[in-house]
């Protein structure tokens, strides 16, 4: 049963130069044409079902005004919620408001999610990321204020021009903002940003490696378990919605450039405004077959500390993981741990995972 749902909402006040999701200058008009797009997919397809999780991304959800946003919450008010939900939007330094986030508790919104990325000015110029150090601990300490404690910040790492010191200095600042969730992401420049335009070169692969065990040592030494390839969290404050994701569970995704997984069907929403406000609202859809769905589950589960439960794996597909799988080497190799409960990759080769994983799905 679907238990999570993700909403895009692709409008902003800017680009910025690394972006590589849907997204499109914010337009009052635009906005209310895809809003009411947006109702009509859902009442196309939500199913009825309580949700666990509801996460608001973008874009740039707070590049809405306030009477768009109260539209946006009203027409997510027919999505039924557990009494536990998890429910996020992502937030941007440059505008988010008191009146916004009133907006946000009112209509049950109880974990925000901040685009940080960075406190150096000359980075965040780099980025196109208009605000200062001064503008973030404004931000979040008005989040505190209004009452949010279940606050996640981005940093961005592995920029040009950055170095370890820089590092070290963000996330000396994000310790001290003292919230419960910290994703950390190295760029990635990608064809068709402003960056893959400009041709960008990325640093090499040995800084990026040794600016990843840094985040992980200085972390986890403070309090914040490394839960996921890109996540940090402390006890109780883990993302319940990614944690859906990483599990290989089912989800709607709603909005233009959408993913979702719903029925054993993955299925990516168009980008294209106009197929979108026509109600043309997939682009692609694939029907998972056993095989597939089991590559999903390792490659989505190695991501985690938690790994691929046996359990889990026997009960869904009805087989052995080992059977199926030639796993032996990377076993004696280290590179995979076995438990009673699950396969992991231990956190030293967490920085190869994507190499390991192709070798554990590479041979059936």
């Amino acid at each position: 049963m679907t238990r999570s749902c993700y909403i895009h909402i692709p409008f902003c006040s800017h680009i910025c130069s690394y972006c590589d999701f849907s997204k499109m200058y914010y337009n009052s008009s635009w906005c209310n044409r895809y809003l009411d797009a947006l109702e009509k997919e859902i009442n196309s397809y939500y199913k009825g079902e309580e949700l666990e999780t509801i996460y608001i991304g973008g874009g740039t959800p707070t590049s809405l005004s306030v009477e768009e946003l109260k539209r946006l919450f009203t027409i997510l008010d027919q999505l039924k919620r557990t009494k536990d939900v998890e429910f996020t939007i992502e937030c941007n330094v440059e505008n988010i408001s008191l009146e916004k986030l009133k907006i946000f508790l009112n209509y049950g919104v109880n974990r925000i999610s901040v685009g940080v990325e960075s406190t150096h000015l000359n980075i965040l110029s780099f980025l196109e990321r208009p605000y200062t150090k001064e503008d973030i601990l404004r931000t979040i300490s008005l989040l505190k204020e209004v009452g949010f404690e279940n606050i996640n910040i981005d940093l961005m790492y592995a920029i040009p021009g950055e170095s370890i010191e820089d590092l070290e200095q963000d996330l000396n600042f994000f310790l001290a903002l003292d919230i419960p969730h910290i994703a950390t992401y190295s760029l990635m420049i990608e064809e068709h940003t402003k960056l893959g335009n400009k041709k960008i070169e990325p640093i090499s692969e040995e800084v990026d490696e040794e600016m990843y065990q840094k985040i992980h040592r200085k972390l986890e030494s403070s309090d914040y378990k490394h839960y996921e390839i890109s996540n940090f969290g402390k006890k109780g404050y883990f993302s319940k919605h990614n944690l859906t994701y990483w599990r290989n569970n089912e989800y709607y995704g709603f909005g233009l450039g959408a993913s979702g997984f719903v029925d054993g069907i993955r299925y990516t929403n168009t980008k294209n405004f106009h197929k979108y406000e026509k109600e043309e609202f997939r682009q692609e859809e694939e029907i998972m077959n056993s095989n597939l769905d089991m590559e999903n589950e390792i490659m989505l589960g190695l991501r985690t500390i938690e790994g691929v439960s046996k359990e889990r794996f026997q009960k869904k597909f009805g087989c052995d993981l080992k059977d199926k799988y030639e796993i032996s080497d990377l076993l004696e190799k280290g590179y995979l741990i076995e438990t009673k409960e699950n396969y992991y990759i231990p956190f030293s080769y967490w920085y190869l995972s994507n190499e390991i994983i192709v070798r554990f799905i590479g041979v059936e």
